[in-house]
């Protein structure tokens, strides 16, 4: 008799334990990340026929009343251009940036901000975080353009494809600044 007393009530306890641990599973909010203070976004370039032909994702750091370009963003070092995980470029065609043709794939985005002028580097070294990683070695494309005045403050770093004959423009700004970065079709 004691042993099936032990038993039920070792049944009863189990039972009451894991109905315990259900309802708590069920009832609690599920424990989510709280929203990244850069979050990640995206811009695509289709061509008039809406086929893609170009994509960045970068995270979206914010100004948050800083000065942004020569003291959160050194001038003369390479950056990132943008948050954490360094910003990545994907080519779904071969594509021409200042004549030089860049065939399709994945390539890592990094600037060196200037005051006047940028210069934009397509490295091949892909997955990385920051610029910790970052290697001469491993350009592919080096070009300079030109660092434009923004006609209004640009409070969140922001990308977008500007369509031009033959190709499009990758707008970059943020704070004061933008630059065009030219991606031509090859023919």
């Amino acid at each position: 008799m004691k042993k099936v007393l032990i038993a039920v009530i070792g049944i009863m306890l189990s039972t009451g334990l894991t109905t315990a641990q259900a309802q708590n599973s069920t009832s609690e909010t599920p424990n989510f990340s709280k929203l990244d203070a850069s979050p990640m976004d995206l811009a695509l370039y289709r061509n008039p026929d809406n086929e893609p032909i170009a994509r960045v994702i970068y995270s979206r750091p914010q100004r948050r009343d800083r000065e942004v370009f020569g003291k959160l963003v050194p001038y003369g070092e390479v950056w990132r251009t943008g948050a954490n995980e360094a910003t990545e470029l994907t080519l779904y065609k071969d594509l021409q940036v200042a004549g030089e043709t860049v065939p399709q794939g994945t390539y890592t985005l990094y600037t060196i901000p200037k005051e006047n002028e940028w210069t934009v580097i397509l490295n091949k070294k892909t997955h990385t975080w920051g610029a910790y990683e970052y290697s001469s070695e491993q350009d592919f494309v080096r070009i300079s353009v030109p660092a434009r005045k923004a006609p209004n403050n640009i409070e969140a770093l922001s990308m977008a494809f500007e369509q031009i004959d033959n190709g499009a423009n990758l707008l970059i700004g943020w704070d004061d600044r933008y630059v065009k970065i030219p991606f031509k079709e090859t023919m």
